[in-house]
């Protein structure tokens, strides 16, 4: 797809046309990657962050939480839950926490993989190459890393190097792959600065990425962090500005979808924060397959708190469980079964 039709897409209010995008990026997903929705246990191991990005509420500058970091046994137990709930993968997420040495990451990864059939997918932030070799022998199946933008001047505006460090998410990325990781990268829609042209360089840039998975969701900034109380000095031109809206998320959805139809696409808990009714299932009939019912005991929950008012943090493990298994069905979908690796492996087999 040119960039100017994608950029057309974007712009576009009309519900006519909009429809055919939904119907148009629906059939390619029944094509491509099937009925089955996938569930991904998601467990968020770590609130701790050395990063100070400029609308995250874990950054290390913000005193206004109380940090955690999950034990190994802590996960382990949550590993078996995740199995004893039938979900196929469990995703280790976490803030790029200095705490979790590669040595005892790589402990508790072979320890998931010799006591459970779970596939292991990590998104823990930039690592070294070492650190991502050593968990990828460790068994880690997946790793995701969004590069939240492709334009590196808005990139650097909201999520400044680690100490001088120069962050290039792309060549990590790059790396991943070719260490054999199924790899998984989004961006964030509506970043203040963030053009129509800048978003149709993100879309190209999952194709050129060749992905196996995309997460994509709306820009929240936390009220305590420099963009949540100032978001407004980094707009775009006028008539240039990308909403950052559950519209324009499902936009991008469908025609990453398009773009990319074989890729692993979540319906995230961001759509379910827009819309805590409707998000994820109109997120599955526009493109989506996978959602990622939370399994973070609750005593942590509240606690990983990126941007506010994030949905479904009072829910049960097991009640979240239950909730995504009928929403899936109410859409006359199926819930996956077994790890649900990426469609464009076994196309490629």
């Amino acid at each position: 797809m040119r960039r100017d039709m994608i950029v057309d897409w974007l712009k576009t209010e009309d519900p006519s046309r909009l429809e055919e995008l939904w119907q148009w990026a629906d059939e390619t997903r029944r094509c491509f990657v099937g009925e089955e929705v996938h569930l991904r246990g998601l467990l968020e191991i770590s609130n701790i962050c050395a990063r100070q990005c400029h609308y995250c509420g874990l950054r290390a500058e913000n005193t206004r939480i109380r940090r955690y970091r999950m034990t190994e046994e802590e996960i382990l137990a949550c590993a078996r839950q995740a199995v004893a709930f039938g979900y196929g993968t469990v995703v280790l997420q976490g803030g790029e926490d200095p705490g979790i040495e590669a040595n005892w990451m790589a402990g508790v990864i072979r320890r998931i993989k010799g006591e459970t059939p779970l596939a292991v997918t990590l998104s823990l932030g930039e690592r070294s190459d070492d650190d991502f070799a050593l968990w990828r022998e460790a068994g880690a199946d997946r790793y995701l890393l969004r590069f939240e933008t492709a334009n590196r001047n808005l990139y650097e505006a909201i999520h400044p190097s680690s100490q001088g460090r120069h962050s290039d998410r792309l060549a990590m990325l790059r790396t991943l792959k070719k260490l054999g990781y199924e790899i998984g990268s989004g961006i964030m829609i509506g970043i203040p600065g963030q053009s129509y042209e800048d978003l149709a360089g993100d879309i190209e840039m999952f194709c050129t990425l060749d992905l196996d998975m995309i997460g994509v969701g709306p820009f929240i900034a936390h009220p305590d962090t420099p963009l949540g109380q100032a978001a407004e000095r980094l707009n775009a031109a006028a008539g240039e500005q990308v909403p950052n809206s559950e519209a324009m998320t499902y936009k991008v959805m469908a025609l990453a979808r398009l773009v990319c139809p074989a890729a692993n696409i979540p319906a995230t808990t961001a759509l379910a924060t827009l819309n805590l009714e409707r998000g994820r299932e109109l997120g599955l009939v526009r493109g989506g397959n996978i959602v990622m019912p939370n399994l973070t005991p609750q005593k942590y929950r509240a606690m990983y708190e990126i941007y506010p008012a994030k949905a479904c943090i009072d829910e049960t493990a097991d009640q979240c469980r239950a909730c995504m298994a009928g929403r899936i069905r109410s859409i006359g979908r199926t819930v996956g079964v077994g790890r649900g690796d990426s469609p464009k492996r076994t196309l490629a087999a």
